[in-house]
C-alpha cells in the first residue's frame, strides 16, 4: 500500500459524492417541472456507485475474503445515473397547460416523482460522506507530517 493510497481512495469518494450532490440538487430544482424536453414531467435521478477493485492485490488472507480474487479496493466510482420511472403525484388542475386532455385522468397534471424530504436526507448523507472522506485526507496529511518530524 503506497504512501498516497489513502488520499487517492478518499479523493475518489469525494468526487463521487460531489456528483451525487449535483444530481440531488438537480432533483430538488426540478421538483415542480411538469414539462421536460423529452415530454412529460421530470423524473427523479439516482446515482449508482461501484467499487474500483485492485487488479493486483497487495494484501492476502486473512485481511481479504478468501473467496475474493481481486483484493482490496482502490476507491469508488459512479457506475451510472438512473431515472426513476415511477409515476409522480397526480393533481387535478384542468386549467394547467400540461393537464391530460383525454381519458380517465382528464384534467389531472402529473408532477415529478421527487420527494423533497427524501432528497434533503440524501443531500445530508452525501455531505456527511464527503466530509468523512475529507477527514481521511486530513488524517493522512497529519500522519505524513508526523512521520517527517520523526525523521528530523
Amino acid at each position: 500500500m503506497g504512501l498516497f493510497t489513502s488520499i487517492n481512495i478518499a479523493a475518489t469518494g469525494m468526487s463521487a459524492e460531489r456528483l451525487r450532490t449535483d444530481v440531488i440538487s438537480n432533483n430538488i430544482a426540478n421538483a415542480s417541472s411538469t414539462r421536460t424536453q423529452d415530454g412529460g414531467p421530470y423524473r427523479k435521478q439516482t446515482v449508482i456507485f461501484e467499487p474500483i477493485a485492485s487488479e493486483k492485490p497487495t494484501w492476502r488472507f486473512p485481511f481479504v475474503d478468501a473467496d475474493q480474487d481481486n483484493g482490496p479496493g482502490k476507491g469508488v466510482r459512479v457506475r451510472e445515473i438512473i431515472k426513476d420511472e415511477t409515476q409522480g403525484r397526480m393533481v387535478y388542475d384542468p386549467s394547467n397547460p400540461d393537464a391530460i386532455k383525454s381519458g380517465p385522468n382528464k384534467g389531472y397534471v402529473e408532477y415529478p416523482n421527487v420527494n423533497i424530504v427524501n432528497e434533503m436526507v440524501d443531500m445530508i448523507s452525501a455531505n456527511r460522506a464527503y466530509e468523512a472522506n475529507s477527514s481521511v485526507i486530513e488524517g493522512s496529511k497529519d500522519m505524513f507530517s508526523a512521520a517527517l518530524n520523526i525523521a528530523q
